[in-house]
């Protein structure tokens, strides 16, 4: 299947930037965990702008964005973004997966976990 070109706004590029420069507790643990192609060989990038938004963490070979949420996105208008963000995001065929802050933090083994069976699951459509 090949892949489309997603667009982004580029004036996004700037806030990535300093959003990578002041990420969470959750967001650095994670990334140690996913950067130089950690899990199972795949590619992510943090803080990536894709269409009019900022994703968390993407990798474009498994189609996939990870988000995750703090304490803010239990306010209802965040809520509101989250969802329309994902509805977007889910028209290029890309799967969001979404993690809490605080399920990073102290299960991220957990976390891990359901990444690789994502990977195994992806792996076995695409073949």
């Amino acid at each position: 299947m090949k892949k489309r070109l997603i667009p982004y706004d580029p004036k996004l590029k700037e806030l990535a930037k300093e959003l990578r420069n002041n990420s969470t507790l959750g967001e650095v643990i994670l990334w140690k965990k996913l950067r130089n192609r950690q899990l199972m060989g795949y590619d992510f990038h943090r803080q990536k702008p894709l269409l009019n938004y900022i994703v968390d963490f993407y990798s474009g070979s498994l189609s996939l964005v990870i988000e995750l949420d703090g304490n803010s996105h239990n306010r209802s208008e965040v809520q509101l973004k989250d969802a329309q963000k994902e509805k977007a995001i889910k028209e290029y065929d890309i799967t969001v997966l979404r993690f809490t802050e605080t399920q990073v933090r102290f299960q991220i083994d957990d976390v891990m976990r359901v990444l690789e069976d994502y990977v195994l699951r992806f792996k076995e459509r695409e073949s």
